[in-house]
C-alpha cells in the first residue's frame, strides 16, 4: 500500500470509529454524566486527577492542562494534574518500591473524599492505573476509566467507565481526546458561562 492509501486508510478508521460514538448511547451518557460530576466537584472545592502510560499519560497532561489553564477563554484555573510530571518521584518510587505503585502512593498522598482521578489506558489493563483507582475508592474519590473495548481490568474499579468500541490503540487514543476535550469544554461552559 502506498503512503497516500495508509493515509486515507487511517482517517477513514478515525472518522468510522467516531461516527460510531454518535450512536453509542453507554458512553454519550457516560461522557456527559462525568462533565456534571466534574462541574459538581469543583463547585464542591475537589480537584481532578489524572493519569496514564505513554500516550495515555501525555493524553492525560493534555486534558489536566486544558482544565488547569484555560479551553476555549478567559477563566479562573481549576485545580487538575496528571500524576505522573514530577519524573524525580516517579523515578524514585519506582526505584525504590515499584513502577506498579507510582499513581497509587501520589492518590494517597493527594487524593480526597469528593476528587476525581481519570485513568487513562487503551487496553485497561496497567497495573499502576489499576492500583491508583483502588487506592482512590479507599478515599473517597470518583474513578474514571478511559479505555478501549473490552475495558480490561480497569473496569471492575471504574464508577464511570468510557470504553471506546475499538482495540486499535492510536484511534482508540483518538477518541479518548475528543471525548476529553468535550468534557473540558463542558465544564468549561458549565461552570464559568459567558
Amino acid at each position: 500500500m502506498d503512503n497516500l492509501s495508509v493515509l486515507k486508510s487511517r482517517i477513514e478508521a478515525s472518522v468510522k470509529l467516531k461516527a460510531s460514538l454518535l450512536e453509542n448511547e453507554s458512553i454519550l451518557n457516560a461522557t456527559t454524566v462525568l462533565a456534571d460530576k466534574i462541574i459538581a466537584a469543583y463547585k464542591n472545592g475537589n480537584k481532578v486527577l489524572w493519569c496514564g502510560n505513554g500516550g495515555s499519560a501525555a493524553d492525560a497532561q493534555h486534558l489536566a492542562a486544558e482544565l488547569s489553564g484555560r479551553f476555549y477563554y478567559d477563566r479562573p484555573p481549576l485545580n487538575s494534574d496528571a500524576l505522573h510530571v514530577n519524573t524525580s518521584y516517579i523515578t524514585a518510587v519506582a526505584n525504590d518500591y515499584s513502577y506498579d505503585l507510582i499513581y497509587s502512593r501520589l492518590i494517597a498522598a493527594m487524593g480526597r473524599p469528593g476528587d476525581i482521578l481519570i485513568g487513562l489506558s487503551t487496553s485497561g489493563n496497567s497495573k499502576n492505573v489499576i492500583n491508583a483507582l483502588i487506592k482512590a475508592k479507599e478515599n473517597g474519590m470518583l474513578r474514571v476509566g478511559f479505555t478501549g473495548e473490552t475495558g480490561g481490568a480497569m473496569k471492575e474499579h471504574c464508577d464511570i467507565l468510557i470504553n471506546i468500541p475499538s482495540k486499535d490503540t492510536p484511534r482508540i487514543q483518538e477518541c479518548h481526546m475528543l471525548l476529553g476535550h468535550t468534557v473540558c469544554e463542558l465544564v468549561e461552559s458549565g461552570l464559568f458561562p459567558k
